[in-house]
């Protein structure tokens, strides 16, 4: 049985009814997927049987897991802090020392997942999802019933979050054979895929200044390779600003594909790429 998740919001909601005195709240310990009863009391409160505490201190912007034992923030450090993060939209975020691996201003990360998928059109392709994340790429892949996702995550505490995570593939209960997760570095990978052997590639990297090389030359001309012709290809690029980075990474990267062989053309804060040889 899955453990529960909390949030300060939550947790809030949980206090909220012991002082007034109920017998039950709804809410969710699932980050939003589902809504469930809790059964509270003054001391401790009781989800499918089992009692858990209350915490001492629940902090905002953090996500608490059971271990087992007690409830635990929902993070890793190893040589970086990597944490899961909650958001306004249900499906988390993740940071890397604090800062933000997904949109989510304007968006939830897993819609903006879905309309970044659908651009590329997965059903009853091959899909190769290079930096996979917290999995949302995958996920929607999927759901719009590709026939294989072959994803790269090379952090092991990132995996761990996707365990935890029931908006990821991995942390939703429900395996998919369609999909393989490979935790390796996709740079040092990509050679032992065979010329041709993908229909859509997905790339979504960290952003320019701490992942160059997924930008470069070399890396388009691999996924050029390994894409077969008029296979499909979306990057994120999110929106770096110019006055601050000296640089336009969009433009830059748009050509680097051009020249990797791609017709390109700028889509929302990517650019989506047709092989054109």
């Amino acid at each position: 049985m899955r453990g529960p998740l909390l949030t300060s919001e939550v947790h809030e909601t949980l206090l909220r009814a012991c002082e007034d005195g109920a017998i039950e709240v709804a809410c969710s310990l699932d980050l939003d997927r589902t809504q469930t009863r809790v059964r509270v009391r003054a001391g401790s409160w009781e989800w499918q049987e089992r009692c858990y505490p209350y915490l001492e201190r629940c902090k905002d912007r953090t996500i608490y897991y059971w271990s087992g034992e007690r409830f635990e923030p929902a993070a890793r450090y190893a040589g970086s802090l990597i944490k899961l993060v909650p958001t306004s939209w249900g499906a988390p975020t993740f940071e890397i020392d604090g800062i933000k691996m997904l949109p989510t201003l304007r968006v939830s990360p897993y819609e903006d997942a879905r309309e970044k998928v659908s651009l590329v059109r997965p059903a009853g392709k091959r899909v190769l999802d290079t930096c996979g994340g917290l999995g949302y790429f995958a996920a929607w892949c999927l759901d719009l019933g590709a026939a294989t996702v072959i994803s790269y995550e090379r952090d092991a505490a990132v995996i761990w979050l996707r365990g935890l995570n029931p908006w990821s593939p991995e942390g939703s209960g429900q395996a998919d054979a369609r999909l393989s997760l490979i935790q390796a570095d996709v740079l040092e990978h990509i050679g032992s895929h065979p010329a041709a052997s993908f229909d859509v590639v997905l790339h979504d990297p960290p952003r320019f200044g701490i992942a160059g090389d997924l930008y470069s030359q070399d890396f388009y001309d691999a996924l050029a390779r390994v894409l077969k012709r008029k296979g499909m290809l979306f990057h994120y690029v999110g929106t770096p600003n110019k006055l601050t980075s000296r640089r336009d990474v969009p433009t830059e990267v748009a050509r680097r594909l051009q020249r990797a062989g791609f017709k390109t053309r700028m889509v929302g804060d990517g650019v989506l790429g047709v092989k054109a040889r």
